[in-house]
């Protein structure tokens, strides 16, 4: 079928709860995807950053043949290889925790919500504290979490026990926190609200606030982590561990799979019968980020992630130097964020007729966010269809 019928079939059955372009994809290869009619375009977004590996690594791609031909569901009643290794991964790379898993970010913070309330539910407390700018999911309680007023809009009442502070304002947490206070929760790097990037002082000091109050720690690491910033979880640049870290987005390379990961003394708390997911962590998705996790170490793609985040930004800086329009650019690692002084909308949709996937967030930050193993042509060739679109606006 091509793009119009498909668009027609859309139409006709598909609620329209996205705003799309016009375009059908048809296939995808590393950098690459082309669509029905067979046009490439270069993705330097990686489909908010869940393609770390690029579409359809060979590695990724093979795992998940191989299991699909073995066992492609299992009930959580049961073990299974891939659920077991992949959790292992995840703590061994992180603080020594166990994981919960689940199908998608959002649903990884409603686990780490009901955790830091179930874990305190003797006490009382069940606030949580998160920040401006936060986005957190899109479930009603996630949507809640998130401090940004457009997602909330026509979903009242919403649940109780949160509240918002500016980010990276500790004066203003301090005042917040009171005997109800039972966790803090934050991205480590903010994505959907504009790559905004805690700073380290600012989370010392809710670590030390938290160990003080008995607090939890949640970092939402759904976007910035599995190598995005140089590191496995953005949290290790900062000299300090969360309580419980999310995972999404990244850690299938393309299959859907979340995480929630909790220090063992926390994680007892969520007994069988408090949460479940019928299809979280089944063997399919599990293989999928086994071989994620494998390929980062053979590839030794942190160091890429380390040379090619500082080309593309040196890079960038040029670019701002030239043209005004570019207000600042900031970002950690192949997390990078061009902040504009006007709205994005048109140069990201102007980037896409020339061939080049990229993003706007918050109406005028643009997303910069290839894959891990992205080769430094590539990002030249980027940078090349975006100053063209810029030096036209």
């Amino acid at each position: 079928m091509n793009t119009q019928e498909i668009k027609d079939v859309y139409d006709r059955y598909v609620i329209p709860n996205y705003t799309r372009n016009p375009i059908l994809l048809a296939k995808g290869s590393g950098v690459d995807v082309w669509d029905a009619e067979g046009k490439r375009y270069l993705d330097l977004f990686s489909g908010w950053a869940v393609s770390l590996l690029g579409h359809c690594h060979p590695n990724v791609v093979a795992a998940i043949q191989k299991q699909a031909a073995l066992l492609q569901h299992a009930p959580n009643i049961y073990y299974t290889e891939p659920q077991g290794l992949l959790a292992k991964h995840i703590s061994e790379k992180s603080f020594g925790g166990q994981s919960f898993f689940c199908n998608s970010g959002a649903e990884a913070n409603e686990a780490a919500i009901k955790l830091a309330r179930i874990h305190n539910s003797a006490s009382g407390r069940f606030k949580i504290i998160t920040f401006s700018d936060s986005f957190h999911g899109r479930t009603i309680a996630t949507v809640t979490a998130t401090a940004q007023p457009k997602y909330h809009k026509g979903f009242a009442p919403l649940v109780e026990g949160f509240s918002y502070v500016p980010f990276n304002d500790f004066e203003a947490l301090k005042k917040e926190v009171d005997d109800g206070t039972c966790a803090i929760m934050l991205e480590t790097i903010q994505g959907e609200g504009g790559i905004n990037i805690a700073g380290k002082d600012f989370l010392k000091a809710i670590r030390k606030l938290c160990d003080e109050k008995g607090m939890l720690l949640i970092l939402d690491e759904v976007q910035c982590g599995m190598g995005r910033t140089g590191k496995y979880f953005a949290y290790q640049h900062f000299g300090i561990e969360p309580d419980i870290m999310t995972l999404a987005k990244a850690l299938g390379g393309g299959v859907a799979i979340g995480a929630m990961t909790a220090k063992k003394e926390i994680a007892k708390s969520l007994v069988p019968g408090s949460h479940a997911s019928t299809f979280g962590g089944n063997p399919l998705a599990c293989a999928a980020g086994v071989a994620v996790f494998e390929t980062l170490e053979k590839e030794k793609l942190m160091d890429n992630v380390e040379k090619m985040g500082k080309y593309a930004q040196e890079q960038l800086k040029l670019l701002q130097k030239k043209y005004k329009i570019i207000r600042e650019v900031r970002g950690v690692g192949l997390m990078i964020g061009i902040e504009l002084n006007v709205s994005g909308a048109d140069i990201i949709k102007k980037c896409i007729q020339a061939g080049l996937f990229l993003n706007c967030t918050h109406d005028t930050v643009i997303r910069f966010m290839p894959p891990l193993n992205v080769k430094k042509e590539h990002i030249d060739e980027g940078l090349s269809i975006l100053e063209s679109v810029i030096s036209k606006t």
